[in-house]
């Protein structure tokens, strides 16, 4: 019976480490998470926010240099099976060369509603976009994006009970079906434009 007590008093005591690692796996929901969590007392918010800050950087910094050492060598490799070929490789460096900042930007604050930001992330990487600049864009992005989500939690986190756990469950299991569909149709419309 003591289990639950420790269990607990371990919870409570490492919360910030915990939210920090749970960012760092699944930022957008542990975010919402903390938000709520902030409005209900069991968090601070300079710790929680700070913790959350961090997570989403370092995963950011992760996904970089991954693109940096590995994403070309498997897209070289396996990308046919996505539908992105070398010539479209070549036609988004060329775009995001000029406007890689927008572009990171613009995945950092919509990370949430699309399915991009990873592969953005990882791209970033590949096209060797100065590092500085890269956790500076992003770590603006994340300061705005943390903020906006954990007071989405803090007001409006009683709204999953109005989902239907069915519906929860059939969101779940579509989602990567059409993040790969979503992928493919970029894939043509990129081959068709010339940049």
């Amino acid at each position: 019976m003591t289990f639950i007590p420790s269990l607990i008093a371990f919870l409570e005591s490492s919360k910030y480490f915990l939210i920090f690692a749970g960012t760092y796996i699944e930022g957008t929901t542990v975010m919402m998470a903390t938000g709520m969590l902030w409005h209900l007392g069991t968090v601070d918010f300079w710790p929680a926010y700070g913790a959350l800050i961090l997570g989403d950087i370092l995963s950011d910094i992760m996904w970089y240099f991954v693109g940096y050492h590995g994403a070309r060598w498997f897209f070289d490799r396996w990308g046919h099976w996505f539908g992105i070929t070398p010539p479209i490789i070549a036609k988004v460096g060329r775009r995001f060369g000029i406007y890689h900042t927008k572009v990171l930007l613009m995945s950092k604050l919509s990370m949430g509603f699309g399915m991009f930001a990873i592969p953005i992330l990882t791209v970033a990487g590949m096209l060797r976009v100065p590092f500085s600049r890269y956790v500076a864009i992003n770590l603006f992005g994340s300061t705005i994006w943390v903020l906006f989500v954990m007071l989405v939690g803090y007001y409006f986190g009683n709204l999953l009970d109005f989902i239907p756990r069915d519906f929860q469950i059939a969101l779940a299991i579509a989602s990567p079906m059409l993040f790969f569909y979503i992928l493919r149709i970029g894939a043509r419309k990129l081959e068709k434009v010339d940049w």
